[in-house]
């Protein structure tokens, strides 16, 4: 049996399919997608050679539920099933993208206390992207409604612009304001400020829900930053600590400093500092990956990589 949130998710997943991003759906599609669910499932319920698959799904529309419209004089205008069926086909078997909602086994992440999703190589994919952003969501949602007394995080790095769109805003919405509920957080990560100044639905969805801010340099925004400062609600006291960051670092020592603000009641300039094993654990720079890498296949593991290079740099400074 499915839960009502799993079915909205799956209802939410095929209006995404179906709809384009600036495209709306109205009511009685609605409510013709719902009944075309529920009437699915019951079938599932009742004939156990019918698997739940959207090959089963589509043929179901195709040989049932398009009577059931006509029986329901049910117009074109209300639910269009043709145009649902021909815009869908391509995720039915022979279709291009047939093996993305016909698995034939049952992926149960609910136990896995460590999850990365790496979307890096489908990030611009129109189809793809959307879809498989909507299923991460749903798994998470799962995984925050079922662990009870385990705390639980979903981190959206980057891939949040594609799911901070009209047509995922109340499903956005829904998440933050309900994750602490269930002793969750949601955080989001970017480094485009213009992603969230540009964005009504990261504004009233996130920002308005989250009550722990952390700000890294924004020299590079100075001249803008007043847009900034609008829309996280800081005050002047917080502009000029965010101002201040990394402007009279200690140049004996290797840091960055980062900007807190808790609620709105403690904002804070701290100083990041890390041991060299963890700075190399943590690096994006290019060659100083390469040379982890290099070590850690030379010494067996990440781990004996990064101690020998931490080694030899300690000793050139003997």
């Amino acid at each position: 049996n499915l839960d009502t949130e799993k079915k909205e998710s799956i209802k939410t997943l095929l209006l995404a399919l179906w709809k384009k991003d600036n495209e709306t759906y109205n009511r009685s599609e609605y409510v013709a997608l719902s009944n075309a669910l529920q009437l699915y499932f019951d079938k599932v319920e009742r004939e156990s050679q019918v698997f739940p698959c959207f090959n089963t799904f589509y043929e179901f529309l195709k040989e049932d539920f398009v009577g059931i419209l006509k029986g329901d004089n049910v117009k074109d205008k209300d639910f269009d099933v043709s145009n649902f069926l021909y815009v869908l086909r391509p995720y039915y078997k022979g279709g291009e993208f047939d093996y993305l909602l016909n698995a034939e086994a049952n992926l149960d992440l609910l136990q896995q206390r460590f999850i990365v999703f790496e979307l890096d190589n489908i990030k611009d994919h129109p189809i793809l992207f959307p879809v498989v952003t909507i299923i991460i969501m749903e798994v998470f949602i799962s995984k925050m409604r079922k662990l009870k007394g385990i705390r639980k995080m979903i981190l959206i790095e980057e891939a949040w612009k594609a799911i901070a769109k009209e047509g995922m805003a109340e499903y956005i919405k829904y998440l933050f304001k309900t994750v602490r509920k269930f002793y969750g957080e949601a955080i989001v990560v970017t480094q485009e400020v213009e992603d969230i100044i540009s964005s009504p639905v990261v504004k009233q969805a996130i920002i308005n829900n989250s009550d722990c801010k952390i700000l890294l340099d924004q020299s590079k925004y100075q001249n803008k930053f007043d847009q900034i400062q609008e829309l996280l609600g800081l005050t002047e006291k917080e502009k000029a600590l965010v101002l201040s960051i990394n402007k009279a670092n200690d140049p004996t020592k290797k840091y960055k400093e980062v900007f807190i603000s808790l609620g709105g009641v403690l904002s804070k300039v701290y100083r990041t500092e890390v041991s060299p094993e963890e700075y190399l654990a943590y690096t994006t720079e290019e060659k100083e990956k390469i040379k982890v890498q290099e070590a850690a296949l030379k010494f067996g593991s990440i781990e004996k990589g990064i101690a020998s290079i931490t080694q030899q740099s300690l000793k050139i400074i003997l």
